[in-house]
């Protein structure tokens, strides 16, 4: 495949991506989703500053790691690009990013209940969730991951996992592809819908263990293009 052609490619996974988290709500009208660049690994693509559900092909914008737009394009990018540009920097294996605000995650972004792994589909989170605060570090702010520095401490909370929450704000998930970044941020928003129903029962909740995610996970990540497949052939369906 040329570099053309798989620039192309990955532009056209890239709207896709965003169609198929609006679809799944994990994004509304806020949140985006972004992938590193298939030749320049200090380069990144994002959407303009834009509704996920909204995004085209001609919306799609390169990055350098340093947050910026390059080749002088002058469209108003999302304010949080430093999600994106701090964590591809310090995470080589990370070839996408997702930032949600899902509301079924929230509760366990503010509580002291974790976030854990309650079925084998969310085996890829960590046995109890991190949550960034960026209050901790930086005091009364916007909430927002507008600075480097925000997104450097926000990288160091992710540390090596999947995904990171984010107090009061929603969460991150990085991925070693587009597909399993997708993949990881609607399974997060489903596995925190049911460990609140089952909390809710009552009784005590059983989560994944270590040994058993992690086999799971294996038998998961081999198969992301099943469900990728049909939420992709479903979001395309619609306008745009």
């Amino acid at each position: 495949m040329s570099r053309l052609s798989s620039v192309a490619a990955l532009v056209e996974e890239i709207v896709t991506a965003n169609r198929i988290l609006a679809q799944h709500g994990v994004l509304d009208a806020y949140g985006h989703v972004s992938v590193r660049h298939p030749e320049e690994p200090e380069r990144f693509l994002l959407a303009r500053s834009l509704a996920p559900e909204l995004v085209t092909h001609s919306d799609v914008m390169e990055f350098g790691l340093d947050g910026k737009p390059t080749g002088g394009d002058l469209r108003k990018s999302y304010l949080e690009t430093p999600i994106h540009s701090e964590i591809y920097k310090a995470r080589a294996d990370v070839m996408a990013v997702v930032h949600s605000h899902s509301p079924s995650v929230i509760p366990f972004c503010v509580s002291t209940v974790r976030l854990r792994p309650i079925y084998h589909m969310s085996s890829f989170l960590s046995p109890e969730t991190s949550v960034f605060d960026i209050r901790k570090k930086f005091g009364y702010t916007d909430m927002l991951v507008r600075k480097p520095e925000h997104g450097a401490a926000l990288a160091a909370t992710l540390g090596k996992d999947r995904v990171a929450l984010m107090r009061g704000h929603g969460f991150v998930t990085a991925g070693d592809s587009l597909p399993i970044a997708v993949f990881q941020a609607i399974y997060t928003a489903l596995n925190a819908s049911l460990q609140w129903q089952a909390i809710s029962l009552g009784g005590e909740t059983t989560y994944l263990d270590s040994d058993e995610a992690k086999l799971a996970w294996e038998t998961n990540r081999a198969s992301v293009s099943k469900p990728w497949e049909v939420w992709a052939r479903n979001a395309m369906q619609g306008p745009g």
